[in-house]
């Protein structure tokens, strides 16, 4: 059973657990679960995503309920009135707040988008973030160095590049804990060791949008997962979490 943050006539919020694909893809024709079919069985009706999450990150994922809600979603998606905030851990300390503002190509699959033009021009693509804490964990992940730190962020993408978060924390050298693909082995085996997960820490925390019903702005919060529970907790930040 997923759990539903927000429900009404038009669309429904789930919390998307880690690790979960969003709806059936080639990449990985053994998986049997999910996210799409399994809220489809749990409400007994057809949902229509209007956006979507890489399948190792967790948080806020919302469905419409007919495709003419789902038309009306994805319009304000590409108006930029929908504003989506998500936790993430990195490698290092950030203090404050800032900008990123780094253009990125887009990433193509081998497969499915083996006739994509190859030479298309970068896409802007725009990321805020903010600092929520940080610690300094008495373990090794460098030859370097006998402690390794950690900054806990809030980033908000101000545009929808594919990886956008994972690609420019990378682009400004804190990459995100337990991104294998962009991010460091090291920093993450050494995590994996200190707190025993190995799940991608990056949690889409909140989503808001305006109800199709009547325009009222509708917030909607996702609460972190037991794995991400267990780092911030490591890490001396289980109170905030």
């Amino acid at each position: 059973m997923l759990e539903i943050l927000y429900h009404d006539a038009d669309c429904t919020a789930v919390n998307k657990p880690a690790g979960m694909l969003v709806h059936r893809s080639w990449l990985d024709r053994r998986e049997t679960l999910f996210v799409m079919q399994t809220l489809r069985d749990q409400l007994g009706q057809h949902v229509y995503p209007v956006h979507r999450l890489d399948r190792p990150t967790s948080g806020v994922l919302l469905f419409a309920l007919s495709s003419e809600a789902a038309h009306a979603l994805s319009q304000q998606f590409a108006q930029k009135s929908v504003e989506k905030n998500y936790w993430a851990v990195v490698r290092g300390h950030l203090h404050g707040a800032g900008c990123i503002d780094y253009a990125l190509k887009e990433v193509h699959d081998k497969i499915a988008d083996a006739f994509a033009d190859a030479d298309k021009p970068a896409q802007s693509a725009v990321t805020g973030w903010r600092c929520l804490a940080q610690t300094e964990q008495p373990f090794a992940s460098a030859a370097r160095y006998a402690t390794s730190r950690y900054s806990w962020l809030e980033l908000t993408p101000r545009t929808g590049r594919k990886h956008q978060l994972r690609r420019h924390m990378k682009h400004i050298f804190h990459p995100i804990v337990g991104d294998t693909t962009y991010g460091d082995n090291a920093q993450n085996r050494a995590v994996a060791a200190h707190t025993g997960s190995t799940r991608l820490m990056l949690h889409a925390r909140s989503l808001s949008f305006n109800r199709l019903s009547d325009g009222l702005r509708i917030n909607v919060a996702a609460g972190a997962d037991e794995a991400w529970q267990g780092v911030a907790q490591a890490f001396g930040w289980a109170e905030a979490v």
